[in-house]
Parts: structure tokens; sequence; C-alpha cells
């Protein structure tokens, strides 16, 4: 799991991914999808839903991944409220806005270390899907 973790984070920290996709790329080994239709599937959730008004976009590129993953909605939809509640639960909020500390000047938590969470917390969920 570590290792998944840190290759998130360094996808993002290297420029070329967005956040979802940062997470999206490195589990594709679980997608049946390659990387490059995972990068354009997730393109449009950098910067958070509706750009950053809306879903951090790591927990956007999570949800792809455990739809793919799962191939079954309510194990999906149970599998994402896990992540998304451990990850509220860590950073305090789950909307980039928020996590970014817009209109607040607070930043909860920055783009790279959420991607990590999302990782993280995504890992955790697959192996449970597994057992």
């Amino acid at each position: 799991m570590e290792n998944k973790i840190e290759e998130a984070r360094a996808r993002k920290r290297s420029g070329e991914y967005n956040c979802a996709q940062a997470v999206a790329c490195t589990f594709s080994d679980v997608t049946g999808l390659d990387e490059e239709t995972l990068r354009a599937a997730t393109n449009a959730f950098g910067t958070g839903m509706a750009t950053m008004e809306g879903t951090c976009g790591a927990l956007t590129g999570a949800a792809v991944v455990v739809g793919l993953a799962t191939r079954d909605r309510a194990r999906s939809r149970a599998l994402i409220k896990e992540i998304m509640t451990n990850f509220r639960m860590r950073n305090g909020a789950t909307v980039c806005r928020e996590l970014k500390g817009i209109g607040t000047g607070r930043v909860l938590r920055q783009c790279e270390d959420c991607v990590a969470d999302a990782a993280e917390f995504l890992a955790k969920a697959l192996d449970k899907k597994e057992a």
C-alpha cells in the first residue's frame, strides 16, 4: 500500500497529473483500463468538481477506480462512502474549496497530501473488496 500512496503523491508532484488523475492512474492495474483512458476520463475532475466548488479531485479519482474495480453499484457506493468518511475525519472536509481554505484563509490540506490520503483509503477499501 505504501508504494501506491507514494506513487500517487509523485504523480501529483510531477505537475503532469491533476489530483483525480494521480489517484486513478496509480490504480489502473485494478480497473481493467489503461492509463491513457483513465487520464482522459478524469481530466475534468482536477481542481475539484466545478473548479473548487465541489468534491476533491482525489476523491473523484478514487470513486472512478472503485466503480471500475467492483463493477457493482451497491458495493461501489459503500466503499466510496467509507473512503470519503475516512478522508473527512482526517482532513475536516471533502470539498476542494474548503480544503484549500478559499474564503476562510485556513488551508486544511495541500493537494499532494489529499492525493496521498485518497490513495491510502482507496488501497484499504480495495483490500476489503478482495477479502
